[in-house]
C-alpha cells in the first residue's frame, strides 16, 4: 500500500532535494507539494495524506502552526525537516514522528521511513479491526464477542521484534527480547542488554509504542524494564522497591509505578 505524502517547504531547492532522496522508496506517493503553511493546511485537509514532510521556518505560518491548524481532523504523521537543531525538542512535543536535519542524509531518511511504516501499520491494523467489528455487529451481533482473541493476535504481531540502532558510526540490530532496561537521557534513550549499552535517538513516548506493554513497562518516569528479565523484587523505603534483573542490575520502582509492575511480578 502506498504512503500518500505531502512535501512542505518554501525553498524550491530543498523540495527538489527531498524528492530526489525519496525516489528509492517505492511506497512513497507524493500527492502534493506546498510552498507555505497556509497552502499546506488546505492540502492536508483536502487530500488527507498519510505523511507530511514539513519545514519548520517558513514565512507566515511556520511548521508548528501547520500542525496546530489540522488538529480538527485525524492528522497525518509529521516529519519535520529543518536546518536548525534547536527546534528538536519542540518538534517532538508537537508529536512529530521524527526530526531531520538539512541536508537530509539517506541513511537517516531510511530509518525515518522504517518508523513511518511501523506507525502506519499499527494505525491501519487498528482501523481494520474497528471496521470488522462494525460489520460483525450489524450482520452477526453474537459473533462480536469472539474478537477478543483477535485483539491478542494483533497485539502480538504489531510490536517490533528487532530494533535498528545507529550508534558510534555503526548500525546494531538488537533483538527486543534481549533488552533488559531502557533509560531516558534527554532526547536519547540508553538501551541496555546483558552485554552492551547503546544510544538511540528517540523519545520515550515513541519507543513505548514500539514495544509490547505486556513485556515492557515503565517503572520510573525515565525507566522502562523488560519484565521477563526480572528475577527478584526487593522492598525499599517509602513504598518503593528494587527490581533485580537477570544481569544483576537493580532498578528502582517509584511509588507511582509500583501498582503497574505488581500486576506482572508479584
Amino acid at each position: 500500500m502506498s504512503i500518500r505524502t505531502i512535501l512542505v517547504d518554501d525553498e524550491k531547492l530543498a523540495i527538489q532535494g527531498l524528492e530526489l532522496r525519496l525516489q528509492p522508496f517505492d511506497d512513497i506517493e507524493i500527492v502534493a507539494i506546498c510552498s507555505n503553511g497556509r497552502e499546506a493546511i488546505r492540502k492536508i485537509k483536502t487530500l488527507k495524506p498519510d505523511l507530511v514532510f514539513l519545514d519548520i521556518q517558513m514565512p507566515g505560518f511556520d511548521g508548528f502552526s501547520v500542525v496546530q491548524g489540522v488538529m480538527d481532523i485525524d492528522p497525518p504523521l509529521f516529519v519535520f525537516v529543518t536546518a536548525y537543531s534547536e527546534h528538536a525538542i519542540k518538534a517532538f512535543e508537537a508529536q512529530a514522528i521524527d526530526y531531520l536535519m538539512k541536508p537530509v542524509e539517506p541513511e537517516r531518511l531510511a530509518d525515518t521511513m522504517d518508523r513511518v511504516r511501523g506507525r502506519l501499520s499499527d494505525k491501519r491494523t487498528s482501523e481494520e479491526l474497528d471496521r470488522l467489528r462494525t460489520v460483525i455487529n450489524e450482520v452477526a451481533p453474537n459473533a462480536a464477542d469472539n474478537l477478543g482473541s483477535l485483539d491478542d493476535d494483533v497485539a502480538s504481531t504489531r510490536f517490533e521484534k528487532l530494533i535498528n540502532i545507529k550508534d558510534r558510526g555503526q548500525i546494531f540490530r538488537v533483538d527486543v527480547e534481549s533488552i533488559e532496561r531502557i533509560d531516558a537521557a534527554g532526547d536519547y534513550m540508553c538501551i541496555y542488554t546483558a552485554d552492551n549499552s547503546l544510544i538511540l535517538r528517540e523519545t520515550m513516548k515513541d519507543l513505548e509504542k514500539r514495544l509490547d506493554p505486556r513485556t515492557f513497562q515503565r517503572v520510573h518516569r525515565s525507566t522502562i524494564v523488560n519484565l521477563d528479565q526480572v528475577r527478584q523484587v526487593k522492598p525499599h523505603t517509602n513504598g518503593e522497591c528494587f527490581l533485580v534483573l537477570e544481569s544483576g542490575a537493580q532498578v528502582k520502582v517509584s511509588r507511582s509505578y509500583r501498582d503497574v509492575v505488581a500486576r506482572f511480578v508479584y
